[in-house]
């Protein structure tokens, strides 16, 4: 396999020789660590890429991977830039009214980090009056829209920002994905700042998982990207990619 990852507008080469080989456009977010992100030197990596490459071995398909900002990548896939989103994207009813998804590739639930020393709890009393981060247009900006009406919520287009202004004092606690922020606590929380409370998996907004999305009606798409998920899961592959970013497993039961 031969592989060429560059940023956004560009593209991510990864050819597999084989007799069946096929075409497969492939976009992530590259702002998402470390699911996604670009790299000092312009490659798209993380668990997503690692699993893309993984399923596209399988498959023995060519693949070309881009990194695709977070608000425009379903409107992407829909108008026919790519043909399949690898983007740690949660299953929920209102998006599978837009898309179709696989079988969940992993599973995480919504944390509330917050300076260590803080008395906050991940409560709707526990929030009420505090202004809390969250990317735009995810699962837990409608979770805190919804289950705490008393959080002043202040949105952001990436992760990374919400979490600079959390180290700059600016906000008291921000709302994320359970893994995102257990890295971001290894790399940059130092122990100033801390989980607060149990992660929320509630189906309601977090979905059954994160999928990989296609476009509504592309059943053969949708069933090689399945086989292929099963299979590497069935070979230990998945295993070997998940061990290589988490102590612990995030594969779906």
């Amino acid at each position: 396999m031969i592989r060429k990852l560059v940023t956004a507008g560009a593209l991510a080469l990864l050819s597999t020789q084989g007799a069946h080989a096929e075409d497969i456009r492939i976009a992530t977010e590259g702002a998402y660590p470390p699911f996604n992100l670009v790299d000092e030197s312009g490659q798209i990596k993380g668990f997503d890429v690692d699993i893309a490459n993984a399923l596209c071995a399988e498959m023995k398909a060519d693949c070309t991977i881009v990194a695709q900002a977070w608000d425009g990548i379903i409107p992407g896939l829909k108008a026919g830039k790519y043909d399949a989103i690898i983007a740690s994207m949660s299953i929920t009813p209102e998006r599978l009214q837009a898309v179709d998804f696989t079988a969940p590739y992993y599973i995480a639930g919504a944390a509330l980090v917050a300076p260590a020393a803080s008395d906050i709890s991940f409560t709707p009393s526990g929030l009420d009056g505090k202004t809390i981060g969250v990317q735009r247009a995810t699962t837990y900006a409608t979770l805190l829209k919804e289950e705490f009406p008393g959080a002043i919520v202040k949105t952001y287009d990436t992760v990374e920002n919400q979490n600079l202004d959390l180290t700059a004092g600016r906000l008291d606690g921000v709302v994320a994905q359970q893994v995102v922020m257990y890295e971001w606590l290894k790399t940059d929380g130092d122990s100033a700042f801390a989980f607060k409370g149990e992660p929320i998996v509630d189906p309601k907004y977090i979905g059954d998982g994160a999928g990989i999305a296609v476009n509504k009606g592309n059943t053969k798409l949708l069933g090689e990207l399945n086989a292929a998920l099963a299979a590497i899961k069935a070979n230990g592959t998945y295993a070997e990619i998940n061990a290589s970013y988490f102590p612990f497993s995030i594969a779906p039961k």
